[in-house]
C-alpha cells in the first residue's frame, strides 16, 4: 500500500511503447513523444531522478537513447533481459532510497502486476497516465530549490566518485584525503530557505527526528537571535555536492538544544555526520554549556542514533534540560552531553560560521 503524501524521488521508465513510440526489437523506427519530453526535462528540473527497466538489448537501446537525446536523464539503467522487479528493486537499493518513494510506468498490466506483487510499495502507473505524471501531487515537491535541477548531475558525479573509490588501494582515509572534501556551514538565508525546508522533508536515514519545517518556520526560526538555522554544504574534486545538512540549535546560556540535525545519506560515507557533530561539540566546549540533543525513533533513522551515540550523548538526567520542558508527548529522547574540544577531521576542510557570535 502506498502512501500519497510521499514524494516521489525517483520514476523507472519502461522504453517499449511507453518511453517512446513502437518496439526496438522489432524493427521500428522508434519516437518519443513531445509531451513525453516535457514530462521528462520538467521532472528534472524538479530534482525528480529517472532510470530505465527495459527488456530489450542494452546497446542498441542505449544507442537509441542516445540519438532521441535522452539518454543523460537517466541514471542507474537496467537494460537486459531479467524481471522488471528486480531491476527497479536494485535502482532503489543503489539510490538507497525507500521503495515508496520509486514509481514505475511501463504499458504491460503484466510487467506492472509483477513489480506491485514483489514490491508493493513502488507506485505503478499504465503508459496511457505517462504524459500526466508530472501534474500528479506525488510528483511536485512542495519546495524546488537550486539543487533541484542538477541533482541529477550530482548523482551521476557520486556515481564517477564511486567508480574510483572501487578501483582506488588502500585505506578509506586515503582515499578521501583525494578527494579534497570541503563542508561550508552558514545561517540560513531567504536563498538557503527552501533548500533548508527540503532538506527536513528529503532526508530520513540521517535524520534525528524526522519533523519537517516548511518556510514559515525556518524563517521564524531565523529572526529569533537565540536560535541558529544553518545549512551545511559540501563539494570535493568531482564537483558540488549542494546542500547536504541543516541544523537548528536553540542557544542559551547554559545549554545548546539540538533541535534537528539531518544530513544527506549521500555522503554519509565521506564522514559529514561525524564532521558536523564534532564541530558543535568542539564549538558548545568552547563556550562552556552543555549539549542536548533531541532524538525521534523512526524506521529509518537509525544510523543517526548510532551517530549521536558514538559522538558521546547519552540519556543522562542533567538538571540543565529541565529548563527544555517534557518531550514524552512527542515520543522525543533527549541526550545529553557534557562537551569536551575536538579535533578537526584529517580528511575535510571545514569552513563554518563563528556561533561565539550573534547573528540577527
Amino acid at each position: 500500500m502506498t502512501d500519497d503524501r510521499v514524494i516521489v524521488k525517483c520514476l523507472v521508465w519502461d522504453l517499449d511503447n511507453t518511453l517512446w513510440r513502437g518496439t526496438l526489437a522489432e524493427g521500428d523506427d522508434v519516437v518519443v513523444p513531445d509531451e513525453i519530453r516535457r514530462v521528462i526535462t520538467e521532472l528534472d528540473a524538479r530534482g525528480v531522478l529517472q532510470s530505465v527497466a527495459s527488456k530489450n538489448d542494452h546497446d542498441v537501446a542505449w544507442a537509441r537513447l542516445e540519438q532521441v537525446g535522452l539518454a543523460e536523464y537517466f541514471v542507474l539503467p537496467h537494460v537486459g533481459w531479467g524481471p522488471k522487479s528486480a531491476s527497479v528493486r536494485a535502482i532503489a537499493e543503489k539510490l538507497n532510497f525507500a521503495e515508496s518513494t520509486i514509481a514505475f510506468v511501463d504499458d504491460q498490466p503484466t510487467e506492472r502486476a509483477e513489480v506491485a506483487y514483489h514490491l508493493p510499495e513502488v507506485r505503478c502507473y499504465p503508459a496511457e497516465q505517462a504524459a500526466e505524471l508530472a501534474g500528479l501531487a506525488e510528483f511536485s515537491p512542495p519546495v524546488i530549490t537550486e539543487d533541484s535541477a542538477r541533482r541529477r548531475k550530482m548523482y551521476q558525479a557520486g556515481f564517477r566518485r564511486d567508480a574510483e573509490r572501487e578501483g582506488f588501494t588502500g585505506p578509506d582515509e586515503d582515499f578521501l584525503r583525494t578527494l579534497d572534501l570541503r563542508m561550508t556551514v552558514v545561517r540560513a538565508t531567504e536563498r538557503e530557505l527552501a533548500r533548508a525546508a527540503e532538506l527536513t522533508l528529503r532526508t530520513s536515514q540521517m535524520n534525528a527526528t524526522g519533523v519537517p519545517y516548511d518556510d514559515a518556520a525556518l524563517r521564524s526560526l531565523m529572526t529569533d537571535p537565540e536560535h541558529e538555522v544553518l545549512v551545511v554544504g559540501m563539494s570535493d574534486r568531482f564537483g558540488p555536492h549542494g546542500a547536504v545538512g541543516i541544523v537548528l540549535l536553540h542557544r542559551t546560556p547554559e545549554v545548546w538544544h539540538l533541535k534537528l540535525l539531518a544530513t544527506s545519506c549521500r555522503v554519509v560515507a565521506f564522514g559529514a555526520g561525524s564532521t558536523l557533530l564534532n564541530w558543535i561539540v568542539d564549538r558548545a566546549a568552547r563556550a562552556g554549556v552543555h549539549l542536548a540533543a533531541d532524538f525521534r525513533p523512526t524506521d529509518r533513522n537509525r544510523m543517526m542514533d548510532i551517530a549521536y551515540r558514538f559522538a558521546g550523548f547519552d540519556d543522562e538526567a542533567c538538571a540543565c534540560l529541565l529548563p527544555l520542558g517534557s518531550t514524552a508527548a512527542e515520543g522525543v529522547l533527549r541526550l545529553h552531553l557534557l562537551p569536551e574540544p575536538r579535533q578537526a577531521s584529517p580528511v575535510v576542510t571545514l569552513d563554518a560560521v563563528d556561533l561565539e557570535v550573534a547573528h540577527g
